[in-house]
């Protein structure tokens, strides 16, 4: 899968923000991080990059909060190198072209898939 640097990332928020067409993505609110809404069926998004840096490292675990913010937050920052972005994909609609953040949240004993809008106003180049 391709790797998707900021430059990218930012061109695909604004892309995504500039989507108006009412779809069924939208139905539940995507600001913060949320687990996969069943009415968002998963043949529904296509993925078109991601942003782990190396699929053989293992990412760090610090979330980006200088703001106080908190990774339930709809106003959360989206850093790319930083936790959970730095191991998600970029998922694309292919209904309405809206693009998405997911990742495979593992706790102990399950697997999630969690969500979240891409938002060009959220976007941060912060250093690790």
């Amino acid at each position: 899968m391709q790797k998707i640097d900021f430059a990218t990332l930012t061109r695909l928020a604004l892309a995504s923000s500039a989507v108006t067409t009412p779809c069924s993505c939208t139905q539940v609110s995507l600001l913060a991080w949320t687990a996969q809404p069943l009415t968002l069926e998963l043949d529904r998004l296509d993925d078109v990059g991601t942003l782990l840096d190396d699929p053989y490292d293992e990412p760090t675990f610090t979330e980006y909060h200088p703001l106080g913010t908190r990774y339930e937050s709809d106003d959360a920052p989206i850093a790319p190198r930083f936790y959970p972005y730095n191991r998600c994909t970029v998922a694309r609609c292919t209904l309405c072209g809206r693009h998405y953040l997911r990742y495979n949240e593992a706790g102990g004993y399950f697997t999630e898939w969690r969500i979240r809008a891409l938002q060009p106003g959220l976007l941060v180049d912060a250093p690790l």
